[in-house]
């Protein structure tokens, strides 16, 4: 058996969805709409894969589930920052299939039947946590935007976060409103006005820290 790289992804992670805000998936619940589809992404502040440097690049995957997601049948797409080298490629593609490591990625990777090629493409990837705003676009085929949710009583913004102490994904994220999250990629969806979730995470081969 081959050995096991040591890597480790940290920085900002985006998550936008087509349910309704406050993400059923943190709470075992089913989808808004029985179906999942959207975007995750994530901005590396510092990361490196063996001896191979990731930090300062980026990732999205977009996504349809026909159901829960537990219930399996997903479908992915991969879309990795043009700017990374042949190896940095090969790395971040090998962490997002799960053969790398890590639980959170081996268990969404074994809910996967279908993986669409990865695509190399420009990745523009703009969030600030504490105040709930995100922006992600990659030209001609993915655009999302996090705002804050409204206090229907003030008209101010609204804050929820969601702590989850033994998540997989993420421990502590803000929930925000994904106002526009589209794909014209190989999956394709416009589903505007979903949920959004924003995080600081720090991934590795042997689970989530922190």
């Amino acid at each position: 058996m081959a050995e096991r790289v040591t890597w480790k992804l940290k920085g900002t992670w985006l998550k936008n969805c087509s349910c309704d805000p406050g993400c059923p998936c943190d709470f075992w619940a089913k989808p808004t709409q029985t179906f999942c589809e959207g975007m995750l992404g994530m901005h590396i502040q510092e990361g490196a894969y063996g001896p191979t440097p990731l930090s300062g690049l980026r990732f999205v995957v977009t996504y349809h589930w026909p159901g829960p997601l537990h219930e399996g049948h997903g479908t992915l797409q991969p879309f990795i920052d043009e700017r990374a080298t042949p190896p940095q490629r090969e790395a971040l593609l090998t962490i997002l299939s799960g053969k790398a490591g890590n639980p959170w990625f081996e268990v969404v990777a074994s809910l996967v039947t279908t993986v669409h090629e990865p695509q190399f493409v420009p990745i523009r990837f703009e969030i600030d946590v504490d105040k709930r705003t995100g922006r992600v676009e990659i030209p001609g085929i993915l655009e999302t935007v996090s705002e804050p949710i409204r206090n229907i009583a003030t008209g101010g913004n609204h804050r929820i976060q969601v702590v989850l102490p033994e998540g997989m994904e993420y421990r502590k994220a803000e929930t925000a409103r994904a106002s526009v999250n589209r794909s014209r990629g190989a999956i394709r969806y416009d589903r505007p006005n979903g949920h959004s979730s924003l995080a600081l995470v720090e991934q590795t081969d042997s689970g989530l820290k922190g």
